[in-house]
């Protein structure tokens, strides 16, 4: 998943006089008492140590300039030069299918672990627990976690949860945060010549969809346009971008598919609950009046996207970075604007996935630099911060860059221009740029007129498009509609046997059924099948976890307390 300011589309310019940046902090002569042949003085090893990563990179990584590469770039020289810490990745995935059978393939082979290891599959955080070859963290988190972090972690002991096994830790979250939430982006041109109104309700979101399909919104005299863009393979609840689980939240409230949650005490599985058939039934009908993508249950939810980028769809529901600039520049007249998911048909609030954080780290038992992974895992936060070195950025000339005395983050006004921001972020052990805001509250702080400190957060709102900035302060006010998946466990005895069986009969009955292949009914049995099938044992193993995470034990373990 990609975090704030993963991409930066239309920027403008801001008017910033700049004083300087701040000074890096030392922290006093010290060594890792784990790693004795290398000294940490004043925040930097001497000798240079080496820390072996390994690394997912999704399709907005691996951009370099100025000759740069992988393990030699401006993140990496900076981290060299300031902290004395040489990063090396030595074991890469281009997706997150390739990366996870790559990391399974070194678990299972001789091959050498990396020394941190992010990991985003619960079942492959439980093998690695399992092989015993990753490190018991607790410790080394009391022990050498900065305090403004340990601060962040104490807001979400549930995030330790894939990674507690008899007692024990072994891994912490990357960079816990409530992130941003989803949002509607509408084509405003298209509700501008149809003399219509965004939807706020079912009723009208159909009729928008209804007239995108219907009444050549495009005006080019021909029926090649469509509603919504939605993505349905593998999942109906993508949590980021292409989402129809809002059609299913408008009549089940906060039982979403593909999701557990808690309901009087006790966690039950949204797919099989009260309501998702009233979703597969509305979607049914869109699906067979055109007014949804004809391939969505093969679309995954980038590949989902393309059409309204092309222009072709009129909405499409993301979270707010949901880069839409190609379209504002390739479609003539084209204008898109941000909006609320529609309410419910009680009138309340539909609900979305919340996320806390994007995986975790782990490490290799026999890594020797724990105080070190801290001290540059600290460092990156100084952006989110607004402190250090990256007060308005990871990189002058990379992220930002200062022209005439002014900070600027138009890409195309630097001293040397750019095609777009480079996002040293990506280029981190961490994936992307950590974030402290929540799901947007500087945003929405700003659109209420409130005076900030001129720090890179607020200067990076400010620098967005007004659609951008608009979308998080919608994420921000409705923060409420955010449910983070109550369970996020290693996968249970039952999980590990029947589980992948349980999601393919789940996700294809419900594309059969918006496709009219088999009738709603269909649904009904979809029901007693899962629960016969291993849903029902797997809920009880899912609840007995439940009773059995203790959020006071693991912040106690680790010092957090």
């Amino acid at each position: 998943m990609k975090k704030l300011f993963g991409r930066i589309t239309t920027l403008a310019i801001c008017t910033l006089t700049v004083a300087g940046l701040l000074g890096g902090c030392g922290t006093g002569s010290d060594s890792d008492a784990s790693g004795p042949t290398s000294k940490l003085k004043n925040g930097k090893y001497d000798p240079p140590i080496t820390m072996t990563i390994a690394k997912q990179q999704d399709e907005n990584a691996g951009k370099y300039i100025n000759g740069e590469s992988l393990n030699n770039n401006v993140w990496t020289k900076w981290a060299k030069k300031h902290t004395g810490i040489i990063q090396k990745t030595t074991l890469l995935g281009g997706n997150a299918d390739n990366y996870n059978t790559k990391l399974r393939l070194a678990l299972t082979g001789s091959q050498k672990l990396p020394d941190v290891l992010p990991v985003y599959d619960t079942k492959l955080m439980n093998d690695l627990i399992e092989s015993g070859r990753v490190k018991d963290v607790s410790q080394d988190i009391e022990k050498y976690m900065p305090e403004r972090l340990k601060k962040i972690y104490r807001q979400y002991p549930q995030s330790f949860n894939p990674v507690v096994k008899d007692g024990k830790i072994y891994g912490l979250a990357i960079a816990p945060n409530l992130t941003e939430g989803e949002v509607m982006f509408i084509r405003q041109d298209w509700l501008d010549k149809l003399h219509l109104k965004a939807p706020t309700t079912i009723a009208e979101f159909e009729k928008v969809i209804a007239a995108f399909t219907n009444d050549d919104p495009d005006g080019d005299g021909k029926k090649d346009t469509y509603g919504w863009a939605v993505s349905g393979k593998a999942t109906y609840n993508t949590g980021w971008v292409s989402d129809p689980v809002m059609a299913f939240s408008a009549y089940s409230g906060k039982n979403l598919p593909n999701q557990w949650t808690e309901e009087n005490g006790k966690l039950v599985y949204g797919s099989v609950q009260p309501g998702i058939k009233q979703g597969l039934s509305t979607l049914r009908k869109w699906y067979s009046k055109g007014y949804l993508n004809k391939e969505l249950g093969t679309q995954d939810a980038w590949t989902a996207t393309e059409e309204f980028v092309k222009g072709k769809a009129g909405i499409i529901v993301a979270r707010p970075w949901f880069g839409v600039t190609d379209l504002l520049s390739t479609v003539k007249g084209s204008k898109v604007q941000t909006y609320p998911l529609i309410k419910g048909v009680n009138g309340g609030l539909t609900y979305q996935q919340g996320q806390i954080n994007d995986g975790v780290f782990m490490f290799n038992k026999n890594f020797k630099y724990m105080k070190g992974f801290f001290l540059l895992y600290d460092k990156l936060y100084d952006e989110a911060f607004g402190t250090g070195d990256f007060k308005y950025g990871y990189a002058k000339g990379y992220d930002y860059d200062i022209v005439n005395g002014k900070v600027t983050y138009d890409p195309t006004k630097f001293n040397k221009p750019l095609k777009e921001i480079q996002s040293v972020g990506k280029m981190t052990f961490a994936k992307n740029s950590p974030i402290t805001d929540g799901p947007g509250k500087t945003a929405y702080e700003l659109e209420q007129g409130k005076k900030l400190p001129s720090n890179y957060r607020t200067l990076m709102y400010k620098a967005m498009p007004n659609y951008e900035r608009r979308g998080y302060a919608i994420s921000y006010e409705n923060r409420a509609n955010l449910l983070p998946n109550a369970f996020n466990g290693a996968p249970t005895e039952t999980m590990q046997s029947s589980w992948e069986q349980l999601q393919t009969l789940e996700s294809e009955t419900f594309t059969k059924i918006i496709y009219g292949r088999l009738p709603l009914s269909a649904y009904d049995k979809f029901v007693k099948d899962w629960n016969a099938k291993g849903g029902s044992q797997i809920t009880k193993e899912v609840n007995q976890w439940s009773k059995s995470v203790d959020p006071d034990d693991i912040l106690t373990k680790t010092g957090l307390k």
